[in-house]
């Protein structure tokens, strides 16, 4: 039997008036569409998965050799300073799991919570991203700067981020119970501010969305990097390339730093290098190979295209 075309038109319209069903977490179609460039192993929500070997060698970077390849590669908007911590001391860093929350509205939350229902999903909606997490993530989440009754976690949610992480946490928001979450093993986190007050008159609307962290733009699955001086948020299709860069940034920072403690770097405190500097640099490499955290085929490409841009 031939179906009309009218039929057709009138059978589409019907499917308009039914209820929409959206999602509180993104789908792994939508973090694949933000996420194009990475062509890597990912979560099976999507998130690009860097490895556990580049989250370790991360820590070790400045902030600044990091910013400066970042910035050379168009990306100016990638960190955020201004922070309290548990352990401000002691850096960290992990692939980004994203939340976003707002100021409470009744509709907006009832619609929500019926979706976190549908979902499956228990408890208030503050701890549907912690269900989330994966070792070796960073939860960072966008809480508006609130931080009195925006105390995004407590001791007993903070536990239960390190227990799924063993990493930590950055939040545009508040914490409660710092004293606590300061004697958790294995855990740090950045924040806004404290305050003893609980989480109130906020809701969450997103997880594994982009975010706005102050002046930084994060994806899911970026690498978070949190020093003293601050975080970036690294993309992950430039992650690599980043640290490596950051890794001969340093050593030829090392090599020139012990060549102006001899005496021997003449005038030239912060450049000079030449073919002959670049030897020598390469001999002084060869003499401390445990200095190199990169595969050294990695490390002599590098040396090769500093040598071709001359001298500096």
């Amino acid at each position: 039997m031939k179906i009309s075309s009218s039929f057709w038109m009138i059978f589409v319209g019907l499917l308009t008036l039914l209820p929409a069903r959206a999602q509180v977490k993104m789908t792994r179609d939508q973090i694949l569409f933000y996420t194009s460039d990475w062509h890597g192993e990912r979560f099976a929500d999507g998130r690009p998965k860097l490895p556990d070997s580049l989250l370790k060698r991360a820590v070790n970077m400045t902030i600044e050799d990091v910013w400066e390849y970042l910035r050379d590669n168009g990306y100016r908007n990638q960190y955020e300073g201004g922070w309290q911590a548990l352990h401000i001391d002691k850096p960290f860093a992990g692939r980004a799991l994203t939340a976003q929350y707002m100021p409470t509205r009744p509709d907006m939350r009832r619609a929500i919570l019926a979706e976190g229902k549908a979902e499956g999903r228990s408890g208030d909606t503050n701890s549907w991203p912690i269900a989330e997490l994966q070792d070796g993530d960073v939860y960072v989440a966008d809480g508006f700067g609130k931080i009195v009754e925006g105390t995004l976690i407590g001791s007993n949610l903070g536990n239960a981020v390190a227990a799924h992480t063993h990493t930590g946490f950055v939040f545009d928001a508040g914490i409660r119970d710092q004293e606590e979450n300061r004697e958790i093993p294995n855990f740090n986190g950045f924040y806004r501010g404290y305050d003893p007050s609980a989480w109130a008159n906020m809701e969450l609307t997103g997880i594994n969305v982009p975010l706005r962290i102050g002046r930084a733009v994060v994806l899911p699955g970026d690498l978070v990097l949190a020093k003293p001086e601050g975080v970036l948020f690294i993309p992950a299709v430039l992650a690599e390339d980043a640290i490596s860069h950051a890794e001969f940034t340093a050593l030829t920072d090392e090599y020139n730093f012990e060549l102006n403690q001899q005496g021997k770097n003449g005038a030239q405190f912060e450049g000079g290098w030449n073919a002959a500097k670049y030897d020598a640099f390469k001999q002084w490499i060869d003499a401390h190979p445990e200095k190199l955290k990169m595969p050294r085929s990695e490390f002599d490409s590098m040396l090769a295209k500093a040598r071709q841009k001359g001298d500096r």
